[in-house]
């Protein structure tokens, strides 16, 4: 089974910037959620544990307990969006009204299909450890990943919203044939935040899949 744990809060997760590459600590809030993520994590054995490179992500590792443990990984970086990093979604829609970043990628950063390459490369690492995998990285190249891992296009990834320092599990229904979503987006353990302005009107549930 593979764990993913999403970074926690930082500056622009709360304005709602896109953060591919720019390497931004955790706010205050987002550190006492990365330990409170590190709580939820007690008692689950890990064979392996790899975390992204950026700052938020290690930053998020360590203070979840895994530091000792975790090696980076290049392909779990954030999605590189160019010309769009920093920018709200709300502003790029204004010029581009049928923008989606997980089909059309970004101009000057990453495609769709690039993100999905990297995702792949993790997936097949993940499949070659015997027992549970942790993973700390980012909202959209974790939600890349998770379409991939049940061998879908990662447009699908649109559907799949994701919470700072929030917890889902990657696994299989019967077989290694039938691999499933099975905990999405657990934020149980998590102090709660404002919303980004761009997305007030969006409910962030908790979403299981399989059994």
């Amino acid at each position: 089974m593979a764990y993913l744990a999403r970074h926690g809060e930082t500056a622009w997760t709360i304005t709602g910037q896109h953060t591919g590459l720019t390497d931004l600590p955790l706010t205050e809030r987002g550190e006492t959620n990365a330990q409170r993520l590190g709580a939820r994590l007690t008692g689950i054995p890990f064979d392996r544990v790899f975390t992204s490179p950026l700052r938020r992500a290690r930053r998020t590792c360590e203070l979840a307990g895994f530091a000792q443990v975790a090696a980076l990984d290049q392909d779990l970086l954030e999605w590189n969006y160019g010309s769009y990093e920093g920018r709200l979604t709300v502003d790029i829609l204004r010029e581009r009204p049928d923008w989606q970043l997980f089909r059309d990628g970004c101009p000057g950063g990453e495609s769709a299909e690039q993100v999905a390459e990297r995702a792949d490369r993790v997936v097949a690492r993940v499949r070659r450890v015997a027992g549970n995998v942790l993973l700390f990285s980012s909202g959209h190249f974790l939600r890349v990943l998770a379409t991939r891992w049940i061998g879908i296009a990662p447009i699908n990834g649109q559907a799949l919203m994701l919470s700072t320092a929030s917890l889902s599990a990657l696994s299989y229904e019967n077989s290694l044939s039938q691999p499933a979503i099975s905990l999405w987006n657990d934020t149980h353990h998590v102090l709660k935040s404002n919303p980004p302005e761009d997305l007030k009107t969006l409910e962030h549930k908790p979403l299981e899949a399989g059994r």
